[in-house]
Formats: structure tokens, C-alpha cells, sequence
């Protein structure tokens, strides 16, 4: 098997770059991508000058993968992600700076409004008239706090 190795580094190479490839896969997040396609460049190269100097392809492995995690930590640090949404998975908090009309006149403060396919219940500090528009300012329980627009 080594001599195989030894006769066809390139073989090598790809199937190890594959491996780890397949490895980033499974969720190790990122820690095996560049190390893989380190690789995979290895065996491009070693097709295309083939040497059979095995220490001469583990250095020109180490290099690239140092290369490459390098070049995309400094791209992501050139290319900031966008912070994830506070109010994601929490929907009542995403109802918030959405506009409505009121469905009935207000009584002491509260009446109705209809969202999508639902109603809900409104609570403002001012009395106001049937299809009056309104903001979403708060969501208190299940009770949407608004002001007229």
C-alpha cells in the first residue's frame, strides 16, 4: 500500500483532501474546509509536477493550509457577518414597527387589530376610532401596546 502511495501521491492527496472535506460536512464548523482544500491543491499540483519527495509535499501541505486560513481570517475580517436578529424565533417581538387599523372603536384603551389571519388585542393611552392606523411600539403578554401613526 505505501508503495502505491509512493507511485501516485496525487491519488493520495485527493482522497485526503475528500476525507477531511466529507469531515467538514458533518459540522465541525469550518475547521476542516481549508485543511481539505489544502489538500485537494496538493494533488492538483502533484499531478501536474510529479515529485517524489513526500517531505517536499507534507511541507507544501502545511503551507497552504497556513495560506488559506490565514487569507480568510483576513477576508472575514475585511467582510463582517451581520449580527444574528435579536427577535428571531420570538414572533410577538417581530410584530414590533409592523402599522394596522383598528378593527372597533377603543374602550378604556383597548380594542382589536387584525394581523395576517388573526386578531389581536391592542392597548393604547388614546381613545381611538374604528380603522384608526396604528404602530406596534410593545408587546406585553399577549397584548400589543400602540400608538396612533
Amino acid at each position: 500500500m505505501i508503495e502505491q502511495i509512493a507511485i501516485q501521491p496525487g491519488w493520495f492527496w485527493l482522497c485526503f483532501g475528500g476525507l477531511l472535506l466529507i469531515a467538514e460536512l458533518l459540522g465541525t464548523g469550518g475547521y476542516l474546509l481549508w485543511t481539505g482544500i489544502a489538500a485537494v491543491i496538493v494533488a492538483l499540483i502533484t499531478w501536474v509536477f510529479p515529485t517524489a519527495f513526500w517531505e517536499l509535499q507534507a511541507i507544501l501541505f502545511a503551507v497552504l493550509t497556513l495560506l488559506s486560513a490565514v487569507a480568510w481570517r483576513s477576508w472575514l475580517r475585511r467582510h463582517p457577518g451581520k449580527n444574528s436578529d435579536e427577535r428571531l424565533n420570538q414572533k410577538n417581538q417581530q410584530l414590533i414597527g409592523l402599522h394596522a387599523r383598528l378593527t372597533a372603536d377603543t374602550e378604556n384603551g383597548y380594542s382589536r387589530i387584525k394581523l395576517a389571519d388573526g386578531s389581536w388585542r391592542i392597548h393604547c393611552d388614546h381613545e381611538l376610532a374604528a380603522n384608526t392606523e396604528v404602530e406596534i411600539i410593545a408587546v406585553n403578554g399577549i397584548t400589543l401596546e400602540v400608538r396612533p401613526v
